[in-house]
């Protein structure tokens, strides 16, 4: 997992560099000049201190047509502050433990960006150690803290119509209002890999009776690559509110195998099936903003045997920005 993350942290610097060798060659500063306008905003007024408190999670399901098993996280919320201004937002957070749960030790990084007028991305890299198993047959739950999970993907969406308002922009505090009402719908495509593993079977000992053979999983793993469509919206409420809602249905094939405490096999079904929801609210006075974010991405995928693997990535932000010029 390391390895494959790596090369592709590898393989975008590279591209980056590629890129500034070609710009260098028009200019002897080409890649100052790409540095500046991908980051630096000459404009006071256009940066931002901020504040906020944020919520992120992988959770996921191991279900039958009866029961289900749910692995749950601990310590999902945070504080922080940042820094933001037309081209770049930096938020630093400081994950929340609670001394009466077990910490789940997490790294979680979620991420999007709009490049030029019809390119959206999103991307996610999520890495967690130690789950609360619940379920919807009167077991007590249990924390394991054995139980690990890795994800990492990215979506892209082209759309057919400019995007004439930016995702960044507007929790930079700086939202464009072009338009009452803007509308940009397009295709795409999306990959991830994702796994989870632990020491012996992933089921609590009471909850192996509800379950098949085939779900005492010690070791998934899935990667998958496929396409999507959606569409990106902003509606301008009033002068100082405004609304965003983001939507992208997709479908993949995935390569899938399942490790078990006496053999292995790789399910039959290889699709899988996904939804993004992002939702945003803005309101912005002279001098400060107020940002309220959620989004989620929804997975789906059939292990056979009447077994249906689910997860979810989840991400909320209630941030407060105070502007460090006004314009005039």
């Amino acid at each position: 997992m390391i390895q494959r993350i790596s090369l592709l942290i590898v393989f975008l610097f590279v591209a980056f560099i590629g890129q500034a060798q070609e710009e260098e060659k028009k200019s002897s500063s080409g890649f100052f000049k790409i540095i500046d306008s991908l980051f630096i905003d000459h404009d006071l007024s256009n940066y931002s201190a901020r504040i906020f408190s944020n919520y992120k999670v992988k959770q996921f399901r191991i279900l039958n047509d009866d029961y289900r098993s749910r692995y749950v996280p601990n310590n999902k919320s945070g504080v922080g502050f940042g820094v933001a201004n037309s081209k770049l937002l930096i938020d630093i957070a400081f994950n929340i433990k609670s001394g009466n749960k077990q910490a789940t030790d997490r790294f979680d990084a979620q991420g999007s960006l709009i490049i030029g007028k019809h390119n959206y991305v999103s991307f996610y890299l999520q890495t967690y150690n130690g789950f609360n198993i619940r379920n919807n047959f009167d077991e007590p739950d249990v924390f394991r803290k054995d139980i690990k999970s890795s994800t990492v993907g990215f979506n892209y969406l082209y759309t057919f119509s400019e995007i004439e308002f930016s995702y960044a922009l507007l929790k930079a505090g700086l939202p464009t209002k072009r338009k009452k009402v803007h509308i940009s719908g397009g295709v795409g495509t999306f990959a991830v890999f994702d796994s989870f593993k632990s020491d012996g079977n992933i089921l609590t000992e009471n909850g192996e009776q509800y379950f098949n053979d085939e779900a005492a999983i010690e070791k998934y793993s899935g990667r998958a690559v496929g396409i999507l469509g959606g569409f990106l919206s902003q509606f301008v409420i009033t002068d100082r509110f405004i609304a965003t809602c983001n939507l992208m249905p997709g479908i993949a094939l995935m390569n899938k195998k399942v490790q078990l405490e006496n053999g292995s096999y790789r399910p039959s079904n290889p699709m899988l099936y996904k939804l993004d929801v992002s939702l945003a609210l803005a309101y912005n006075v002279k001098r400060f903003y107020v940002n309220l974010i959620y989004g989620t991405g929804i997975y789906s995928t059939n292990l056979d045997f009447d077994n249906k693997y689910l997860f979810n990535l989840s991400m909320g932000k209630l941030a407060i920005g105070y502007k460090l010029k006004v314009k005039k």
